[in-house]
């Protein structure tokens, strides 16, 4: 098991060296350097009650579902950070170009990404000739926080499906 893994790691960080150190150009650096905010905590928060704010009264709903899955994203994104405490690529590989300040917390899952897809993923159903670039902004957002160098693959990946789970599960939940 523990050479299936080793191999695995091995893979994910040939993908990770690639994106962040083969793919670099002054154009995608200011490019994922502005959409990577996209995920913060201040843009889907201030966007989420935006949304809850400004939406007309019929489809508010929706805007109550972004906010739901955000917030309840947050929990297993907090709890796999603490339990599964993975150090970020640049403290395991020295080469790793930062282009972004050192973040002090767990690598694992990617918060930013978990963020964007659990607030992203209500609008995805409800507006589907919107899915695309919806969808397209939340893979942005994923690739950024590879190339700045604060995740892996696999961090961004998790993201992706814990914040799209929350994100059924809201709109499911709250219809």
């Amino acid at each position: 098991m523990s050479k299936m893994v080793g191999w695995l790691y091995e893979r994910e960080c040939t993908v990770f060296r690639f994106v962040n150190l083969t793919c670099h150009s002054r154009y995608l650096t200011s490019l994922f350097g502005f959409v990577t905010h996209a995920g913060g905590a201040r843009t889907t928060i201030l966007s989420t009650l935006l949304l809850l704010a400004l939406l007309p009264a019929p489809i508010k709903v929706w805007g109550l579902q972004a906010a739901f899955a955000l917030a309840a994203s947050h929990i297993p994104v907090h709890l796999i950070k603490k339990y599964y405490p993975r150090h970020r690529p640049y403290l395991a590989m020295p080469e790793t170009k930062m282009l972004v300040y050192p973040l002090k917390d767990h690598s694992f899952p990617s918060g930013h990404t978990t963020a964007i897809f659990s607030v992203l993923t209500p609008f995805v159903f409800h507006l589907p000739s919107l899915a695309l670039p919806l969808i397209a902004l939340g893979s942005l957002v994923a690739l950024s926080r590879i190339y700045l160098g604060h995740h892996y693959p696999s961090d961004v990946l998790v993201g992706v499906l814990l914040g799209g789970g929350s994100g059924i599960l809201s709109t499911l939940i709250l219809g």
